[in-house]
């Protein structure tokens, strides 16, 4: 009997495959426990539709990630901090206040888990800062580290 996995089943197989199960194992296992669904003509196109969006999201999200990577390139991020009187920070700069400020500056919402500082920015100047989009592309944000008026 052919089935399609609708979740992960240990040493059988992964959601979304389709593979051969004894005929017992899957009528009195699988099928009503809602582990996977009979291999139909009607469930196999319904399963290659969900690959295709799937694989449509993939894409689309690989677009945005790269046109946020392009566009990041040409701006500077000023982020206004206190500082004491020896030119050292209160505190640092953080993941999440690049990102608002970057929302804030210029309308590019990117989220802080992205953003990957490898020390902690804790003085004035100019830095560049990785930002890891997923699917293996990734960019650099220009920051600027200003004094507070």
């Amino acid at each position: 009997m052919k089935v399609i996995f609708s979740v992960d089943v240990k040493g059988q197989g992964k959601k979304g495959e389709m593979k051969e199960v004894s005929e017992g194992y899957g009528r009195n296992y699988l099928l009503p426990r809602k582990l996977a669904v009979e291999a139909t003509a009607d469930n196999l196109n319904t399963m290659r539709m969900k690959e295709k969006a799937k694989a449509a999201a993939i894409a689309a999200e690989k677009a945005k990630a790269t046109e946020n990577a392009k566009a990041l390139e040409s701006l500077i991020v000023k982020i206004p901090a206190k500082a004491g009187s020896n030119g050292r920070l209160f505190g640092s700069i953080t993941t999440k206040e690049i990102s608002d400020n970057l929302k804030k500056q210029f309308n590019i919402d990117i989220d802080s888990k992205k953003i990957v500082l490898s020390d902690p920015i804790k003085s004035f100047g100019s830095f560049d800062v990785k930002c890891k989009f997923g699917h293996e592309i990734s960019g650099t944000i220009h920051v600027l580290v200003v004094e507070a008026k």
